[in-house]
């Protein structure tokens, strides 16, 4: 698989996809892709955030990302390719996985 930017419907079928084998919450906004996720408490947000941050460094592929107390705000976007990659994508499925382990 190549990484390169997706067209705008590869996108869409990707979206699709995502939120057909997720929660339905994952959006575009601001040109990335996005999802609120929303945990027990802090603990458990910063424990997902671990998972995330240690996978995603093995991937050299990094969210953006905000916190508050039990919510993580995410944002995927590839900026070597300046748009949204397949990378983003399966970070995201990955990030379902975690989200459902903590």
């Amino acid at each position: 698989m190549t990484h390169r930017k997706l067209e705008q419907h590869e996108i869409e079928q990707a979206l699709n996809q995502l939120n057909t084998e997720a929660s339905q919450d994952w959006a575009i906004e601001d040109e990335k892709l996005s999802k609120t996720f929303k945990f027990k408490d802090f603990q458990h947000a910063f424990g997902f955030m671990t998972m995330c941050a240690i996978y995603a460094e093995k991937q050299d592929h990094h969210p953006e990302w905000f916190n508050v107390y039990n919510k993580v705000s995410i944002q995927l976007t590839s900026h070597d390719v300046s748009g949204i990659s397949n990378k983003d994508f399966d970070l995201a499925k990955k990030m379902e996985t975690f989200a459902l382990s903590v």
